[in-house]
């Protein structure tokens, strides 16, 4: 079949693969996207006269085939096609003849990837979302059950002061609702139309790409048509910035629990389902899922890294670069929604060892509160804190509940602040509901099921 750059030569077979590399495998994920992207520019083609009313029409059914084809896993891109958009041009053309060749009028590859990539990452940064909301209502019931269970703080990863199984989880939980912050900002950064820049430079013909826009659902369109290609990279960048903020909070999460349940803490049980084992000790309970969520935060950074050193470099428009971010973008959705998945599953079974817990409290945990009971009756605080210090090995042992419901300060151990946190998931959750629809309504209107 032919390539949609063809002319009178025949590339050489080491540079077509090695320009091709797994983008033929990787455009599997883009293959409605393509489809909706195209549907929608064959619909502006008509409304300027470029194709009839019936042409489009015949496009867009035929496109929604392909559609199902793929969803029945029977619509194929070959290694010779190089991307989506060939293999489907060339479905296209051998089901409608010429009119198939008409579809690429007053567009480029490289605006038609951009928009793929954008309405591909729309819906997977929901599922995102999803997951990260789901994982956050887990934390928040978590927390609140046991909120009055005392768990020596740390710092240096040396004890420190009194807390709580439900100040630990609820840390968690708020760094989840920030991450969620930081991803919908990257969202709305990328929902954004890309279409009719063409090649980078538009093209001389009187498309209109706000109605094409408005077809496909974005909030608004990207106005300089040269910036819609340059920014292909640094979208895509973003986007993998907020999933690596995820995998931080994520892999930093995952060595607490790797930490605490271990039989020297025992603070924490995984459950026997959620772990691996070992093929020579047969005593062995792994974390293996946790250490997995470690490594795989590494990945997604050096995506991250990848992503950002592919744009460093580029002058303006576009730059065959740009192909290589696409794997580090798809990859990236990919890990963050499974840890996510992951780390939620883990904490509806993670069991409390309330006896660890309080067994690991010693009267030294307690020395600043002795300090601050002192400075509450009048000795300055550093008077109070040399007269403790020097007195570390007379402090008495004390209740760590008590302790634990005495700080009844905003975002202390007795009072977390959960109804605020229940309020930001809700607030988020209300956001993916309305996007998700908004999209479910386009998809519809575009394969005329609406």
């Amino acid at each position: 079949m032919p390539k949609l750059w063809q002319k009178d030569y025949e590339i050489d077979k080491l540079i077509e693969r090695y320009d091709v590399g797994d983008d033929y495998l990787l455009d599997r994920e883009l293959i409605e996207a393509d489809c909706l992207g195209s549907i929608a520019h064959a619909r502006m083609l008509a409304k300027i006269g470029i194709l009839t009313s019936a042409e489009a029409d015949a496009l867009a059914a035929a496109l929604a085939e392909i559609i199902t084809l793929a969803t029945d896993g029977q619509f194929e891109i070959k290694p010779e096609d190089e991307d989506v958009h060939t293999a489907i041009e060339n479905h296209l053309t051998a089901k409608l003849g010429d009119l198939g060749k008409k579809t690429h009028t007053a567009r480029s590859r490289n605006d038609q990837v951009i928009v793929d990539v954008r309405l591909y990452a729309k819906g997977k940064l929901l599922d995102v979302a999803d997951g990260a909301l789901s994982f956050a209502a887990t934390l928040a019931e978590f927390a609140h059950k046991h909120k009055d269970i005392p768990m020596v703080g740390r710092t240096h990863t040396q004890r420190a002061m009194p807390s709580s199984v439900g100040l630990w989880a609820g840390c968690w939980l708020e760094a989840v609702l920030d991450d969620l912050d930081f991803l919908r900002g990257a969202y709305v950064l990328n929902d954004q139309c890309p279409l009719g820049s063409a090649a980078s430079y538009g093209v001389p013909l009187p498309i209109d790409r706000q109605f094409t826009s408005d077809l496909l659902g974005f909030a608004r369109l990207q106005n300089n048509v040269l910036y819609a290609n340059t920014s292909r990279p640094k979208i895509e960048s973003i986007i993998i910035s907020a999933l690596a903020q995820f995998m931080l909070d994520l892999s930093r999460l995952a060595a607490d629990l790797i930490w605490f349940s271990t039989p020297e803490f025992g603070y924490f049980e995984l459950p026997p389902e959620l772990t691996d084992g070992s093929s020579i000790m047969p005593q062995k309970r792994n974390p293996g899922m946790m250490e997995t969520t470690r490594a795989r935060a590494a990945t997604v950074i050096a995506h991250l890294m990848r992503s950002l050193e592919i744009q460093r470099g580029l002058i303006s428009g576009y730059n065959r670069d740009h192909q290589e971010g696409k794997e580090a973008l798809l990859r990236s959705l990919a890990i963050a929604g499974d840890a996510l998945a992951v780390c939620d599953l883990t904490f509806q079974k993670l069991r409390v060892n309330e006896e660890r817990c309080v067994a690991a409290f010693s009267p030294d945990v307690f020395a600043t509160d002795r300090a601050l009971e002192l400075a509450r009756e009048g000795v300055p605080f550093r008077d109070a804190y040399r007269q403790v210090a020097q007195e570390l090995d007379k402090l008495a042992a004390r209740d760590p509940r008590q302790a634990i419901r005495a700080r009844t300060h905003q975002g202390g151990t007795a009072n977390l602040g959960l109804d605020l946190d229940r309020g930001r998931i809700e607030q988020h959750a209300g956001f993916v509901r309305s996007e998700r629809e908004k999209m479910a309504q386009v998809r519809r209107k575009l394969l005329g099921e609406a």
